[in-house]
């Protein structure tokens, strides 16, 4: 079986740029990005290729499939499809000479059917990805995507339930990102911090108590801002 060598970088669509492509192959690193409409062009060529070849059963090109089912949790039931290509010069030269390394292709669908609704909807999304692996290994790549997203849905909730962040009306010029950038910067400074006890001992605290507590003194905050 295929493994993925060295090091992989899975950066959102936020990341999905040339000159960030460019670095991580340069560094002698593989990336998985995902496509939106940050880069419409890129995003257009993708999507339309590969729902096309979905609809198909990709007809004539090298492809892999891979289906997994999730048991029911957190009151829903989740199956996700993965299809790659390593056809990529069906995008164009143009596209592959911007995209450094620029291996496969990744759609990912998703279909969840919440067991809470009594009307029994379903829905289904479906994300594109480019990577700079040469492979057809879907189980393979789509771990890695999960692997990403189980890290920034673990770190938005954080955001969320601590920092309120879902809640954010701030939209002028750069200060939605810019406060996003300094609540991130805050979250690893408290969870690095702990909470001493007078005997010494390290207070059990989540990241909403210990916000709490440099409200209320001075000395942990500058504690925190130290960690």
């Amino acid at each position: 079986m295929l493994e993925l060598t060295g090091v992989t970088v899975t950066i959102d669509a936020m990341g999905c740029q040339t000159d960030i492509a460019t670095q991580i192959i340069q560094q002698k690193a593989h990336y998985i990005l995902s496509v939106k409409d940050n880069q419409p062009t890129l995003y257009e060529k993708v999507k339309r290729l590969m729902d096309e070849a979905i609809l198909e059963g990709f007809k004539g090109m090298r492809h892999g499939q891979d289906v997994q089912t999730e048991d029911k949790g957190h009151g829903r039931i989740e199956t996700r499809r993965v299809w790659v290509t390593n056809e990529v010069n069906w995008l164009g030269p143009e596209l592959l000479k911007q995209w450094t390394g620029l291996g496969c292709l990744i759609a990912v669908e998703s279909t969840r059917q919440d067991l809470g609704d009594l009307s029994g909807k379903v829905t289904t999304e479906r994300w594109y990805f480019i990577s700079s692996h040469d492979s057809t290994d879907a189980k393979l790549l789509g771990g890695g995507v999960r692997g990403h997203w189980g890290i920034e849905n673990g770190l938005h909730w954080r955001l969320d339930v601590g920092m309120n962040e879902d809640q954010c009306r701030i939209r002028v010029d750069h200060a939605a990102e810019n406060f996003s950038r300094l609540r991130r910067i805050t979250l690893n400074k408290l969870k690095r911090w702990e909470i001493k006890k007078p005997n010494g001992k390290i207070m059990k605290a989540g990241i909403r108590l210990k916000q709490q507590s440099c409200g209320w003194s001075h000395k942990f905050l500058l504690e925190a801002l130290l960690a």
